[in-house]
Protein backbone atom coordinates (compact mmCIF):
# COMPACT_ATOMS: atom_id res chain seq x y z
CA UNK A 1 0.00 0.00 0.00
CA UNK A 2 1.06 3.38 -0.81
CA UNK A 3 0.23 6.29 0.82
CA UNK A 4 -1.33 9.82 -0.62
CA UNK A 5 1.19 12.48 -0.68
CA UNK A 6 -1.10 14.88 -2.12
CA UNK A 7 -3.38 15.04 1.05
CA UNK A 8 -4.06 18.30 2.61
CA UNK A 9 -1.15 19.64 5.27
CA UNK A 10 -3.01 19.90 9.19
CA UNK A 11 -3.33 23.03 9.60
CA UNK A 12 -1.83 25.49 12.76
CA UNK A 13 -3.74 26.37 16.18
CA UNK A 14 -6.66 27.86 15.36
CA UNK A 15 -6.93 26.77 11.46
CA UNK A 16 -4.45 28.54 10.01
CA UNK A 17 -2.62 28.29 6.89
CA UNK A 18 0.55 29.93 6.32
CA UNK A 19 1.27 28.49 2.72
CA UNK A 20 -1.93 28.52 1.17
CA UNK A 21 -0.66 29.97 -2.94
CA UNK A 22 -3.41 29.09 -5.58
CA UNK A 23 -1.43 30.32 -8.06
CA UNK A 24 1.18 28.00 -7.88
CA UNK A 25 -0.03 25.16 -10.06
CA UNK A 26 1.75 21.75 -8.35
CA UNK A 27 0.54 23.34 -4.80
CA UNK A 28 -3.14 23.73 -5.91
CA UNK A 29 -3.22 20.10 -7.67
CA UNK A 30 -1.93 18.60 -4.72
CA UNK A 31 -3.20 20.24 -1.45
CA UNK A 32 -5.04 23.37 -2.77
CA UNK A 33 -7.91 22.56 -4.57
CA UNK A 34 -9.31 20.35 -2.57
CA UNK A 35 -9.05 23.15 0.66
CA UNK A 36 -10.45 25.40 -1.35
CA UNK A 37 -13.76 23.33 -2.44
CA UNK A 38 -14.13 22.01 1.19
CA UNK A 39 -14.21 25.83 2.24
CA UNK A 40 -16.31 26.98 -0.61
CA UNK A 41 -19.01 23.90 0.44
CA UNK A 42 -19.40 25.27 3.68
CA UNK A 43 -19.31 28.91 2.70
CA UNK A 44 -22.34 28.63 -0.09
CA UNK A 45 -24.18 26.71 3.19
CA UNK A 46 -23.46 29.83 5.47
CA UNK A 47 -24.32 32.30 2.90
CA UNK A 48 -27.87 30.49 2.02
CA UNK A 49 -28.47 30.90 5.35
CA UNK A 50 -27.75 34.51 5.82
CA UNK A 51 -29.88 35.32 2.69
CA UNK A 52 -32.61 33.15 4.22
CA UNK A 53 -32.85 35.40 7.65
CA UNK A 54 -32.41 38.83 5.63
CA UNK A 55 -35.26 38.21 4.26
CA UNK A 56 -36.89 36.17 6.40
CA UNK A 57 -39.72 39.62 6.84
CA UNK A 58 -40.31 39.75 3.32
CA UNK A 59 -42.69 36.31 3.68
CA UNK A 60 -43.94 36.59 7.42
CA UNK A 61 -44.64 40.29 7.16
CA UNK A 62 -48.08 39.64 4.70
CA UNK A 63 -49.20 37.31 7.60
CA UNK A 64 -49.11 39.33 10.58
CA UNK A 65 -52.19 40.86 10.20
CA UNK A 66 -53.89 37.61 9.72
CA UNK A 67 -51.94 36.84 13.34
CA UNK A 68 -53.87 39.74 15.04
CA UNK A 69 -51.18 42.79 14.13
CA UNK A 70 -53.42 46.15 12.76
CA UNK A 71 -50.38 47.08 10.49
CA UNK A 72 -50.65 49.63 7.90
CA UNK A 73 -49.47 48.84 4.24
CA UNK A 74 -46.89 51.50 4.56
CA UNK A 75 -45.91 50.11 8.04
CA UNK A 76 -45.58 46.76 6.35
CA UNK A 77 -43.47 48.00 3.56
CA UNK A 78 -40.56 49.26 6.45
CA UNK A 79 -40.45 45.95 7.90
CA UNK A 80 -39.22 44.69 4.38
CA UNK A 81 -37.40 47.94 3.74
CA UNK A 82 -35.43 48.05 7.07
CA UNK A 83 -33.58 44.59 7.07
CA UNK A 84 -32.27 45.55 3.49
CA UNK A 85 -30.97 49.10 4.70
CA UNK A 86 -29.06 47.65 7.23
CA UNK A 87 -27.64 44.88 5.00
CA UNK A 88 -26.80 46.96 2.83
CA UNK A 89 -24.72 48.87 4.94
CA UNK A 90 -23.05 46.50 6.67
CA UNK A 91 -21.32 44.83 3.49
CA UNK A 92 -18.67 47.46 3.35
CA UNK A 93 -17.24 46.73 6.71
CA UNK A 94 -17.53 43.14 6.61
CA UNK A 95 -15.79 43.28 3.47
CA UNK A 96 -12.73 43.81 5.82
CA UNK A 97 -13.65 41.13 8.33
CA UNK A 98 -12.03 38.53 6.78
CA UNK A 99 -8.82 39.72 6.57
CA UNK A 100 -8.80 41.08 9.95
CA UNK A 101 -10.19 37.85 11.88
CA UNK A 102 -9.97 35.15 9.72
CA UNK A 103 -12.52 33.48 6.99
CA UNK A 104 -13.11 30.77 9.46
CA UNK A 105 -13.11 32.86 12.77
CA UNK A 106 -15.47 35.33 10.68
CA UNK A 107 -17.99 32.93 9.17
CA UNK A 108 -18.63 31.54 12.37
CA UNK A 109 -19.15 34.78 14.18
CA UNK A 110 -21.58 35.95 11.20
CA UNK A 111 -23.32 32.82 11.13
CA UNK A 112 -24.13 32.96 14.62
CA UNK A 113 -25.21 36.43 14.58
CA UNK A 114 -27.89 35.03 12.90
CA UNK A 115 -29.64 33.57 15.77
CA UNK A 116 -30.36 37.08 17.01
CA UNK A 117 -32.66 38.07 14.39
CA UNK A 118 -34.31 34.58 14.31
CA UNK A 119 -35.32 34.48 18.12
CA UNK A 120 -36.25 38.02 17.97
CA UNK A 121 -38.30 37.39 15.07
CA UNK A 122 -39.97 34.38 17.22
CA UNK A 123 -41.16 36.36 20.30
CA UNK A 124 -42.29 39.43 18.57
CA UNK A 125 -44.58 38.01 16.35
CA UNK A 126 -46.38 36.05 18.99
CA UNK A 127 -47.64 39.01 20.53
CA UNK A 128 -50.10 41.39 18.81
CA UNK A 129 -49.65 44.40 20.98
CA UNK A 130 -45.59 44.29 20.23
CA UNK A 131 -45.15 48.04 19.33
CA UNK A 132 -43.91 49.24 15.98
CA UNK A 133 -41.00 50.38 16.83
CA UNK A 134 -39.43 46.88 18.34
CA UNK A 135 -40.90 45.25 15.39
CA UNK A 136 -38.83 47.30 13.27
CA UNK A 137 -35.36 46.67 15.34
CA UNK A 138 -36.18 43.28 15.27
CA UNK A 139 -36.28 43.39 11.64
CA UNK A 140 -33.19 45.89 11.57
CA UNK A 141 -31.36 42.64 12.90
CA UNK A 142 -31.96 40.78 9.57
CA UNK A 143 -29.52 42.60 8.23
CA UNK A 144 -26.63 40.85 9.06
CA UNK A 145 -27.52 38.31 7.13
CA UNK A 146 -27.23 40.58 3.93
CA UNK A 147 -23.88 41.78 5.37
CA UNK A 148 -22.88 38.01 5.50
CA UNK A 149 -22.51 38.67 1.35
CA UNK A 150 -19.72 40.32 0.87
CA UNK A 151 -17.34 38.32 3.92
CA UNK A 152 -18.55 35.66 2.14
CA UNK A 153 -17.27 36.66 -0.96
CA UNK A 154 -14.08 38.43 0.11
CA UNK A 155 -13.04 35.25 1.61
CA UNK A 156 -13.34 32.88 -1.17
CA UNK A 157 -11.61 34.94 -3.47
CA UNK A 158 -8.68 34.47 -2.15
CA UNK A 159 -8.64 30.53 -2.13
CA UNK A 160 -8.80 30.42 -5.62
CA UNK A 161 -6.60 31.50 -8.68
CA UNK A 162 -7.74 34.09 -11.06
CA UNK A 163 -8.62 31.07 -13.63
CA UNK A 164 -10.72 29.78 -11.84
CA UNK A 165 -12.15 32.47 -9.11
CA UNK A 166 -15.11 33.83 -11.59
CA UNK A 167 -16.53 30.15 -11.60
CA UNK A 168 -16.14 29.64 -7.62
CA UNK A 169 -17.33 33.09 -6.69
CA UNK A 170 -21.02 32.83 -8.80
CA UNK A 171 -21.12 29.60 -7.42
CA UNK A 172 -21.01 31.74 -3.99
CA UNK A 173 -23.03 34.11 -4.97
CA UNK A 174 -26.52 31.64 -5.88
CA UNK A 175 -26.08 29.78 -3.22
CA UNK A 176 -27.34 32.81 -1.14
CA UNK A 177 -29.38 34.30 -4.11
CA UNK A 178 -31.25 30.76 -3.63
CA UNK A 179 -31.64 31.42 0.18
CA UNK A 180 -34.17 34.02 -0.61
CA UNK A 181 -36.32 32.08 -3.25
CA UNK A 182 -35.84 28.79 -0.24
CA UNK A 183 -37.31 30.59 2.63
CA UNK A 184 -40.12 31.86 0.63
CA UNK A 185 -40.67 28.46 -0.52
CA UNK A 186 -41.12 26.87 2.85
CA UNK A 187 -41.69 29.70 5.45
CA UNK A 188 -45.60 30.07 4.31
CA UNK A 189 -45.65 26.28 4.73
CA UNK A 190 -44.23 25.91 8.08
CA UNK A 191 -45.96 28.13 9.82
CA UNK A 192 -49.68 26.57 8.93
CA UNK A 193 -48.12 22.98 9.17
CA UNK A 194 -50.62 21.44 11.84
CA UNK A 195 -53.31 24.08 11.38
CA UNK A 196 -53.40 27.49 12.78
CA UNK A 197 -50.71 30.25 11.71
CA UNK A 198 -47.93 29.86 14.28
CA UNK A 199 -45.35 32.55 12.84
CA UNK A 200 -42.77 32.35 15.09
CA UNK A 201 -41.51 29.22 13.20
CA UNK A 202 -40.41 31.08 11.04
CA UNK A 203 -37.53 32.25 13.44
CA UNK A 204 -36.86 29.10 14.75
CA UNK A 205 -36.80 26.89 12.20
CA UNK A 206 -33.52 28.74 10.86
CA UNK A 207 -32.10 27.87 14.34
CA UNK A 208 -30.41 24.63 14.22
CA UNK A 209 -29.85 24.96 10.48
CA UNK A 210 -27.52 28.30 12.30
CA UNK A 211 -26.22 26.30 14.81
CA UNK A 212 -25.29 23.83 12.33
CA UNK A 213 -23.22 26.18 9.97
CA UNK A 214 -21.73 27.63 12.77
CA UNK A 215 -20.25 23.74 13.97
CA UNK A 216 -19.22 23.27 10.23
CA UNK A 217 -17.38 26.36 9.76
CA UNK A 218 -15.67 25.66 13.22
CA UNK A 219 -14.76 22.50 12.38
CA UNK A 220 -13.65 22.27 8.66
CA UNK A 221 -12.75 25.43 7.21
CA UNK A 222 -9.78 27.37 7.37
CA UNK A 223 -7.90 31.01 8.01
CA UNK A 224 -5.71 32.47 5.72
CA UNK A 225 -2.31 34.35 7.07
CA UNK A 226 -2.59 35.84 2.65
CA UNK A 227 -5.51 37.19 3.33
CA UNK A 228 -4.84 40.92 3.55
CA UNK A 229 -7.32 44.11 2.80
CA UNK A 230 -6.33 45.61 -0.47
CA UNK A 231 -6.67 48.92 1.16
CA UNK A 232 -4.56 50.75 -1.80
CA UNK A 233 -6.67 48.70 -4.54
CA UNK A 234 -10.76 50.24 -2.81
CA UNK A 235 -8.70 53.67 -2.59
CA UNK A 236 -7.86 53.02 -5.81
CA UNK A 237 -11.19 52.10 -7.17
CA UNK A 238 -12.70 54.86 -5.28
CA UNK A 239 -11.43 57.40 -7.17
CA UNK A 240 -12.34 55.79 -10.36
CA UNK A 241 -15.61 57.40 -12.08
CA UNK A 242 -16.32 54.02 -13.73
CA UNK A 243 -16.60 52.41 -9.68
CA UNK A 244 -19.76 54.89 -9.24
CA UNK A 245 -21.22 54.26 -13.08
CA UNK A 246 -21.15 50.27 -12.16
CA UNK A 247 -22.79 51.06 -8.79
CA UNK A 248 -25.39 52.91 -10.45
CA UNK A 249 -26.02 50.35 -12.94
CA UNK A 250 -26.19 47.66 -10.29
CA UNK A 251 -28.91 49.34 -8.40
CA UNK A 252 -30.78 48.94 -11.75
CA UNK A 253 -29.98 44.87 -11.74
CA UNK A 254 -29.20 43.29 -7.98
CA UNK A 255 -31.16 46.32 -6.71
CA UNK A 256 -34.72 45.24 -8.23
CA UNK A 257 -34.06 41.41 -7.81
CA UNK A 258 -33.60 42.05 -4.22
CA UNK A 259 -36.24 44.75 -3.69
CA UNK A 260 -38.44 42.60 -5.76
CA UNK A 261 -38.20 39.54 -3.95
CA UNK A 262 -38.95 41.39 -0.81
CA UNK A 263 -42.29 43.15 -1.88
CA UNK A 264 -43.39 40.18 -4.02
CA UNK A 265 -45.05 38.30 -1.51
CA UNK A 266 -46.92 41.65 0.02
CA UNK A 267 -48.16 42.87 -3.06
CA UNK A 268 -49.57 39.25 -3.83
CA UNK A 269 -51.70 39.55 -0.57
CA UNK A 270 -52.06 43.44 -1.39
CA UNK A 271 -53.45 43.43 -4.81
CA UNK A 272 -55.27 40.20 -5.21
CA UNK A 273 -56.31 39.02 -1.92
CA UNK A 274 -59.17 36.89 -3.89
CA UNK A 275 -56.92 34.81 -5.35
CA UNK A 276 -56.52 32.13 -2.52
CA UNK A 277 -60.22 30.71 -3.42
CA UNK A 278 -58.40 29.69 -6.84
CA UNK A 279 -55.18 28.60 -6.06
CA UNK A 280 -55.22 27.37 -2.76
CA UNK A 281 -55.16 23.89 -2.11
CA UNK A 282 -57.27 21.87 0.70
CA UNK A 283 -54.65 22.45 4.30
CA UNK A 284 -52.27 24.18 2.69
CA UNK A 285 -53.76 27.69 2.75
CA UNK A 286 -50.60 29.76 1.88
CA UNK A 287 -50.06 28.30 -1.48
CA UNK A 288 -50.56 31.76 -3.30
CA UNK A 289 -47.99 33.47 -1.03
CA UNK A 290 -45.58 30.64 -1.38
CA UNK A 291 -45.76 31.33 -5.61
CA UNK A 292 -43.56 34.24 -4.73
CA UNK A 293 -40.56 32.02 -4.46
CA UNK A 294 -40.86 31.58 -8.12
CA UNK A 295 -39.53 35.67 -8.81
CA UNK A 296 -36.37 34.78 -6.60
CA UNK A 297 -35.60 31.46 -8.28
CA UNK A 298 -35.94 31.99 -11.50
CA UNK A 299 -33.79 35.63 -10.73
CA UNK A 300 -31.36 33.84 -8.87
CA UNK A 301 -31.04 30.79 -11.88
CA UNK A 302 -30.97 33.65 -14.73
CA UNK A 303 -27.64 35.19 -13.05
CA UNK A 304 -25.36 32.71 -14.53
CA UNK A 305 -26.86 33.00 -18.18
CA UNK A 306 -26.20 36.95 -18.18
CA UNK A 307 -22.82 36.05 -17.57
CA UNK A 308 -22.46 33.28 -20.67
CA UNK A 309 -24.11 35.57 -22.61
CA UNK A 310 -22.07 38.63 -22.06
CA UNK A 311 -19.24 36.53 -22.83
CA UNK A 312 -20.49 35.29 -26.23
CA UNK A 313 -21.55 38.98 -26.83
CA UNK A 314 -20.68 41.91 -24.45
CA UNK A 315 -21.77 43.08 -21.11
CA UNK A 316 -22.71 46.16 -22.26
CA UNK A 317 -25.12 44.85 -24.97
CA UNK A 318 -26.62 42.12 -22.73
CA UNK A 319 -27.03 44.66 -19.89
CA UNK A 320 -28.99 46.88 -22.22
CA UNK A 321 -30.99 44.30 -23.23
CA UNK A 322 -31.75 43.32 -19.56
CA UNK A 323 -32.80 46.96 -19.03
CA UNK A 324 -34.86 47.16 -21.66
CA UNK A 325 -36.77 43.62 -20.70
CA UNK A 326 -36.95 44.39 -17.57
CA UNK A 327 -39.19 48.11 -18.30
CA UNK A 328 -41.45 45.86 -20.55
CA UNK A 329 -42.17 43.74 -17.58
CA UNK A 330 -43.40 46.87 -15.62
CA UNK A 331 -45.26 47.57 -18.48
CA UNK A 332 -46.76 44.22 -18.47
CA UNK A 333 -47.40 44.63 -14.71
CA UNK A 334 -49.33 47.98 -14.87
CA UNK A 335 -51.31 46.64 -17.71
CA UNK A 336 -52.35 43.54 -15.73
CA UNK A 337 -53.29 45.08 -12.29
CA UNK A 338 -55.27 47.51 -14.98
CA UNK A 339 -56.85 44.52 -16.28
CA UNK A 340 -57.25 42.46 -12.71
CA UNK A 341 -55.46 39.24 -14.14
CA UNK A 342 -53.17 37.69 -11.49
CA UNK A 343 -51.73 35.50 -14.43
CA UNK A 344 -50.72 38.39 -16.34
CA UNK A 345 -49.56 40.42 -13.12
CA UNK A 346 -47.54 37.09 -12.17
CA UNK A 347 -45.94 36.15 -15.50
CA UNK A 348 -45.03 39.88 -15.81
CA UNK A 349 -43.24 40.03 -12.51
CA UNK A 350 -41.26 36.88 -13.36
CA UNK A 351 -40.20 38.01 -17.00
CA UNK A 352 -38.80 40.89 -14.41
CA UNK A 353 -37.12 38.87 -12.35
CA UNK A 354 -35.30 36.54 -15.19
CA UNK A 355 -34.12 40.44 -16.49
CA UNK A 356 -32.67 40.88 -13.45
CA UNK A 357 -30.63 38.18 -13.13
CA UNK A 358 -29.28 38.03 -16.58
CA UNK A 359 -28.45 41.90 -15.77
CA UNK A 360 -26.67 40.80 -12.45
CA UNK A 361 -24.32 38.44 -14.28
CA UNK A 362 -23.58 40.82 -17.04
CA UNK A 363 -22.83 43.63 -15.08
CA UNK A 364 -20.37 42.22 -13.36
CA UNK A 365 -18.98 40.36 -16.45
CA UNK A 366 -18.21 44.19 -17.47
CA UNK A 367 -16.03 45.38 -14.51
CA UNK A 368 -12.96 43.40 -15.08
CA UNK A 369 -12.93 44.85 -18.92
CA UNK A 370 -13.84 48.16 -18.07
CA UNK A 371 -10.25 48.07 -15.41
CA UNK A 372 -8.51 46.49 -18.40
CA UNK A 373 -9.19 48.93 -20.87
CA UNK A 374 -6.22 50.19 -22.41
CA UNK A 375 -3.51 48.29 -20.99
CA UNK A 376 -0.98 46.52 -22.83
CA UNK A 377 -1.03 43.17 -20.84
CA UNK A 378 1.93 42.06 -22.44
CA UNK A 379 4.03 44.82 -21.63
CA UNK A 380 2.83 46.53 -18.63
CA UNK A 381 2.13 43.51 -15.59
CA UNK A 382 1.98 46.18 -13.54
CA UNK A 383 -0.80 47.73 -14.67
CA UNK A 384 -2.72 44.45 -15.15
CA UNK A 385 -2.08 43.71 -11.58
CA UNK A 386 -3.19 47.22 -10.38
CA UNK A 387 -6.49 46.69 -12.56
CA UNK A 388 -7.86 43.57 -10.89
CA UNK A 389 -7.23 44.83 -7.43
CA UNK A 390 -9.75 47.58 -8.55
CA UNK A 391 -11.43 45.46 -10.48
CA UNK A 392 -12.14 43.66 -6.93
CA UNK A 393 -12.73 46.73 -5.28
CA UNK A 394 -15.28 47.76 -7.25
CA UNK A 395 -16.76 44.40 -6.98
CA UNK A 396 -17.26 44.69 -3.19
CA UNK A 397 -18.23 48.57 -3.31
CA UNK A 398 -21.23 48.18 -6.34
CA UNK A 399 -22.40 44.89 -4.37
CA UNK A 400 -23.31 46.98 -1.27
CA UNK A 401 -24.73 50.06 -3.26
CA UNK A 402 -26.56 47.86 -5.47
CA UNK A 403 -28.23 46.17 -2.27
CA UNK A 404 -29.60 49.78 -1.75
CA UNK A 405 -32.48 48.84 -4.02
CA UNK A 406 -33.83 46.25 -1.97
CA UNK A 407 -34.12 49.17 0.42
CA UNK A 408 -35.68 51.87 -2.25
CA UNK A 409 -38.22 49.86 -3.69
CA UNK A 410 -40.17 48.87 -0.81
CA UNK A 411 -40.32 52.30 0.18
CA UNK A 412 -40.96 53.67 -3.30
CA UNK A 413 -44.02 51.11 -3.30
CA UNK A 414 -44.99 52.22 0.10
CA UNK A 415 -45.50 56.13 -0.92
CA UNK A 416 -47.10 55.00 -4.40
CA UNK A 417 -49.86 52.57 -2.24
CA UNK A 418 -50.39 55.96 -0.67
CA UNK A 419 -51.87 57.27 -3.84
CA UNK A 420 -54.21 54.28 -4.30
CA UNK A 421 -52.12 52.99 -7.06
CA UNK A 422 -48.73 51.03 -8.11
CA UNK A 423 -48.89 53.15 -11.03
CA UNK A 424 -46.85 55.82 -10.39
CA UNK A 425 -44.28 53.55 -8.75
CA UNK A 426 -43.88 51.38 -11.56
CA UNK A 427 -43.78 54.42 -13.96
CA UNK A 428 -40.62 55.49 -11.86
CA UNK A 429 -39.21 51.94 -12.23
CA UNK A 430 -39.86 51.97 -16.13
CA UNK A 431 -37.85 55.41 -16.38
CA UNK A 432 -34.97 54.29 -14.22
CA UNK A 433 -34.50 51.27 -16.55
CA UNK A 434 -34.75 53.13 -19.45
CA UNK A 435 -31.91 55.83 -17.81
CA UNK A 436 -29.68 52.55 -17.19
CA UNK A 437 -29.83 51.76 -20.54
CA UNK A 438 -28.93 55.21 -21.95
CA UNK A 439 -25.63 55.24 -19.62
CA UNK A 440 -24.70 51.93 -20.62
CA UNK A 441 -25.25 52.49 -24.16
CA UNK A 442 -23.61 56.15 -24.29
CA UNK A 443 -20.70 55.28 -21.59
CA UNK A 444 -19.42 51.59 -22.38
CA UNK A 445 -20.71 51.02 -26.49
CA UNK A 446 -20.61 54.79 -28.12
CA UNK A 447 -18.56 56.68 -25.47
CA UNK A 448 -14.90 57.05 -24.60
CA UNK A 449 -14.82 54.00 -22.34
CA UNK A 450 -15.45 51.66 -25.25
CA UNK A 451 -13.52 53.57 -27.85
CA UNK A 452 -10.32 53.17 -25.16
CA UNK A 453 -10.86 49.29 -24.43
CA UNK A 454 -10.11 48.59 -27.65
CA UNK A 455 -12.72 45.61 -27.51
CA UNK A 456 -16.19 45.06 -26.22
CA UNK A 457 -16.54 45.85 -22.87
Amino acid sequence: MTLDTRTTPAPSSGRWVADHDPEDVAQWESTGRSRAQRNLGLSIFAEFLGFSVWQLWTIVTPSLNKAGFALTADQMFWLIAVPNLVGATLRFPYTFAVPRFGGRNWTIVSALLLLVPCVGLAIVVQNPQTPFWLMVLVAATAGVGGGNFASSMANISFFYPEREKGAALGLNAAGGNLGVAVVQLVIPIVVVVGGGLALDRAGLVVVPLVVVAAVLAWRYMDNLTTAKADFAGYAAAIRNKHTWIISFLYIGTFGSFIGYAGVFPLLITQQFPEVKATWGFVGLPQVPLTLAFLGALVGSLARPSGGRLADRSSGADVSIAAYLVMALGAVGVMASLAAGTFAGFFVSFLLLFVATGVGNGAVYRMIPAIFRAGIDVANDPAALVLAKRKAAACIGIASGIGAYGGFIIPRVFASSVKTGSLQPALLAFIGFYVVCALVTFAVYKVGRAQRFAGTSI
